[in-house]
């Protein structure tokens, strides 16, 4: 992973939260936050939260007597997530989820919406986890699946790919969807001390009101801006026009549809 990838900064985070929440994430954060109301938490950490779409969805599923620790690696991020949700019920910690800044045993459930796929040393990430976790403490995240299974960021991939031949972005492929093996997945985190490990790949159905508003969400509201932005002419804008044509030519031009896959995950520490 280049280290560009974990970066949300800039006018990224408003960005990410006006389109791509809605685009991508909203439906896979209640599907998530409904699995872990499930398990009746008493005591929940949340780490890569992100701009809090899965804290949101959390606090309105979840008894209002469940607080909620919600930590992000971005200041930024977190700062967005914090203006959308001022819930007394929420504390929110910038916080590294490799080097968690809490005690051992400190919580029963810990979730992770979309962030595993950014850590450096997934292991370590995972025990690092188990560690603030109570023994049999449950851990809920989810992954995307591979890029093809998502066909918006695949045609969008496809179409940077035209625009900067000699050196395509390829922050999508590499990163967001570059850990989808379930094999693996399964081995990290026995590796990290859990057991009972659940995989389940979830379809839904990403719609954006037009191209040009999915075409702005993954060229601008990602690190993917960064790749783009890298690479000269012909610049941001004119890359997210292609990405906007590409679209439109697949989906049509107005409202448009296209399929999301991604992997929900459930484990139980040792």
């Amino acid at each position: 992973m280049d280290s560009a990838d974990k970066v949300f900064a800039g006018s990224i985070p408003q960005i990410y939260e006006r389109l791509m929440v809605p685009l991508i994430f909203a439906p896979y954060a209640r599907d998530l936050a409904a699995r872990i109301a499930r398990a009746r938490p008493r005591r929940l950490l949340e780490t890569a939260a992100g701009t809090g779409v899965l804290t949101r969805a959390l606090a309105a599923q979840l008894p209002a007597d469940i607080g909620i620790t919600a930590t992000d690696l971005n200041e930024p991020m977190l700062a967005q997530a914090k203006a959308t949700l001022p819930d007394p019920r929420i504390e929110w910690r910038q916080a590294d989820a490799l080097a968690l800044p809490f005690d051992d045993a400190s919580f029963d459930v810990v979730a992770c919406q979309f962030g595993a796929m950014f850590f450096p040393d997934r292991v370590k990430g995972y025990a690092e986890t188990r560690r603030v976790l109570t023994p049999g403490g449950r851990l809920f995240f989810n992954v995307w699946d591979r890029i093809e299974d998502n066909e918006f960021t695949d045609v969008t991939t496809q179409a940077l790919a035209e625009v900067f031949p000699d050196d395509p972005p390829r922050f999508m492929a590499r990163t967001p969807h570059g850990y989808h093996d379930k094999d693996l997945i399964r081995s990290d985190l026995e590796r990290a001390g859990f057991s009972e490990i659940a995989i389940e790949a979830v379809d839904h159905v990403s719609r954006a009101p037009s191209p040009r508003d999915a075409a702005v969400a993954l060229c601008q509201g990602t690190p993917l801006r960064s790749e783009i932005e890298a690479r000269g002419a012909p610049g941001l804008q004119a890359a997210t026009d292609v990405a906007e044509q590409a679209l439109a030519r697949r989906f049509g031009s107005g409202a448009i549809e296209g399929r999301i896959r991604a992997l929900v995950v459930s484990a139980i520490a040792l």
